[in-house]
């Protein structure tokens, strides 16, 4: 499926993107509900992928076993954050994970942009958008940005984990600075948020 030809030509595309706990959903929430703006989330495609019945699924038990499983769970769904354990603490267990599920993410979410060609904008959020190549499916690209110490303790409260494990989530993505030189939008996104409305409300 060639890109260039299959996806509307009059439609704007705007990748939403940011470092972890920047404020994506927030933001992606914000213009949903406010702008009425269809969202497609990169998270939501990846959380079905690895549901029981997927391919994708048996391929990670087939890999890791059933000790990633919750045994509690009458469909048998996997513990994602033994997941992310596993693939935040081993790079090339994280590159496996992403050489199975990125490429499938990328074509479901292509699929709903042709879907949805009567809608003259649509919002990708795709948190590993320069990582794994999406760039294409956009015709511009918003990051969200905030400071480091903000993205530590959002992450050490919203995971209940250390501040060495928040580390280890921020620093496992490209750098904000080079995200930031790749994009066409800046939002800010500190204290209470009037920067990023006030700037989306202008742009959109």
């Amino acid at each position: 499926m060639k890109l260039k030809t299959d996806l509307p030509q009059n439609q704007k595309r705007i990748g939403l993107t940011g470092g972890i706990a920047s404020g994506k959903s927030t933001i992606s929430k914000y213009i949903h509900i406010q702008k009425k703006i269809q969202v497609l989330d990169a998270d939501c495609y990846s959380k079905q992928l690895i549901m029981p019945g997927e391919k994708s699924y048996q391929k990670i038990i087939d890999r890791y076993g059933i000790d990633i499983i919750n045994e509690r769970s009458p469909k048998q769904e996997i513990i994602t954050k033994k997941l992310r354990t596993i693939i935040f603490n081993n790079s090339s267990e994280k590159i496996w994970i992403e050489n199975l599920l990125h490429p499938l993410i990328k074509h479901q979410m292509m699929n709903d942009c042709i879907n949805s060609k009567n809608q003259k904008t649509l919002i990708l959020v795709i948190p590993l958008l320069f990582e794994a190549n999406f760039n294409d499916l956009c015709t511009e690209i918003w990051l969200v940005k905030c400071s480091e110490e903000s993205q530590r303790k959002r992450l050490i409260k919203r995971e209940d984990i250390n501040r060495e494990e928040a580390n280890k989530l921020i620093y496992s993505q490209m750098s904000i600075q080079e995200k930031e030189e790749k994009s066409d939008v800046i939002l800010i996104n500190e204290n209470d948020g009037s920067d990023w409305q006030q700037k989306l409300d202008k742009l959109l």
